[in-house]
């Protein structure tokens, strides 16, 4: 009988890896979905939740995702107000990979009776944004229903 050997276990990381674009000429937007962010009340020390949602047109390089998960995981143990958290994430993205365009809103859950959302956004100096496809004009409002 063979022994499965033990993979170590992932580690949050406050880097983030990158790879080439494919097709740097082409602005296309890129959608992640993150439901699951935890850190912690600087005040209270109480966790605090959110769901991240980041969008960016990428320049010459992308975001790798495992590496995206640890460096969102490196948040778990940090006391910070959710503004900072939320630019903090921008402002990586943004040195990491130069972005023509890029956005991350953070939903946060309820504390104390209130929901915070906080959406920070970064836009390549004389980068000008294609006009939007109207999805809703086809009967596509949510393209995730299709």
């Amino acid at each position: 009988m063979s022994e499965r050997q033990s993979s170590q276990p992932s580690q949050p990381q406050t880097t983030l890896d990158t790879f080439a674009n494919a097709h740097p000429a082409r602005d296309y937007l890129i959608h992640i979905q993150i439901p699951e962010f935890t850190c912690h009340c600087p005040l209270t020390g109480q966790p605090d939740f959110a769901h991240f949602t980041i969008e960016y047109i990428a320049d010459e390089l992308c975001i790798e995702l495992k590496a995206l998960k640890m460096y969102m995981w490196s948040f778990r143990d940090i006391g910070a107000f959710h503004e900072k958290v939320t630019n903090d994430v921008l402002d990586k993205i943004v040195a990491t990979i130069s972005p023509r365009f890029a956005r991350v809103t953070a939903r946060w859950n309820v504390r104390g009776g209130i929901y915070t959302n906080v959406v920070a956004e970064h836009q390549a100096e004389g980068w000008i944004a294609k006009p939007a496809v109207d999805l809703a004009r086809f009967g596509l409002a949510n393209p995730a229903a299709v």
